[in-house]
């Protein structure tokens, strides 16, 4: 299995999961354009890509789904909840190429789980990602990039992955110091905004085990947040915390806003 973030932040997300020489992304709150430049960067052909599945309806994840899918002639995926939403910002889709989805799905040959997650959207959801072969799980990734708080459905889906992308958006203290609106701060900060980079990493001490291989830490805020903010504050709560002991390996990444992550590749244990 192999995952790259493709974009991070509020700027636009979307993330490229795959197995072999087939791939989908998740979401794409970037152009179209910018997508498939993003693609190449990481020798990625469009032409592996099977399908667009959406996390929710925000602009910042469902911005160039409409164009790409029609360019690359590919499926979007979304619940029905989420198509009603995102129906009118897409433009015109042909039929087979509207995907209603439940809680679970196989694109590229993975199976995905999804999981609500808490945020102030229509629906929210992330997703356990599986590779199985005869009913045996082999390999793993979570994701939940929008959530301000850590849930009971996180806590059952992301403990034990072999890999994560979670969201570690914002710095406290650089949120409530800085020159955001009132209303803004408590919206980011509420049950309903985006995770702080402390409760992420005590969601941390939970999910990763000995068989955790990477956690990438992803939608860091721009104005509140940096990447050595958020790796300093996660890696020192990890350090104190039994995942030292557990897992010593443990690499932590930051995925870069604008331009993709090198592709990570999972290997089986």
């Amino acid at each position: 299995m192999h995952f790259a973030t493709i974009a991070s932040g509020s700027s636009g997300n979307a993330i490229l999961v795959g197995e072999g020489e087939k791939s989908f992304l998740i979401d794409c709150g970037i152009s179209a354009k910018r997508l498939m430049e993003n693609l190449n960067l990481i020798q990625v052909p469009p032409s592996q890509i099977k399908g667009i599945l959406v996390t929710h309806e925000h602009v910042d994840h469902i911005k160039g789904i409409g164009v790409l899918a029609r360019k690359l002639k590919i499926p979007i995926l979304a619940t029905p909840g989420l198509w009603e939403e995102m129906a009118s910002l897409v433009g015109k889709i042909e039929a087979e190429q509207r995907i209603e989805i439940a809680s679970e799905v196989v694109l590229a040959g993975l199976h995905v789980k999804l999981f609500s997650t808490s945020h102030d959207s229509r629906e929210s959801y992330g997703m356990r990602i599986e590779r199985e072969v005869l009913g045996q799980r082999l390999l793993s990734l979570g994701i939940a990039t929008d959530t301000g708080m850590i849930t009971e459905e996180m806590h059952q889906n992301l403990k034990g992955c072999d890999a994560l992308i979670v969201e570690a958006n914002h710095d406290k203290d650089r949120l409530w110091q800085g020159r955001y609106p009132w209303h803004l701060k408590k919206r980011i900060s509420g049950k309903y905004g985006h995770l702080e980079n402390s409760q992420l990493a005590e969601g941390l001490v939970e999910w990763v085990k000995g068989n955790t291989q990477k956690v990438v830490l992803a939608h860091l805020s721009e104005e509140n947040n940096t990447p050595e903010t958020a790796l300093a504050t996660v890696l020192n709560i990890l350090r104190h915390s039994v995942v030292s002991k557990e897992n010593p390996e443990l690499r932590l990444r930051v995925a870069p806003r604008h331009i993709p992550h090198e592709l990570i590749y999972l290997r089986e244990h």
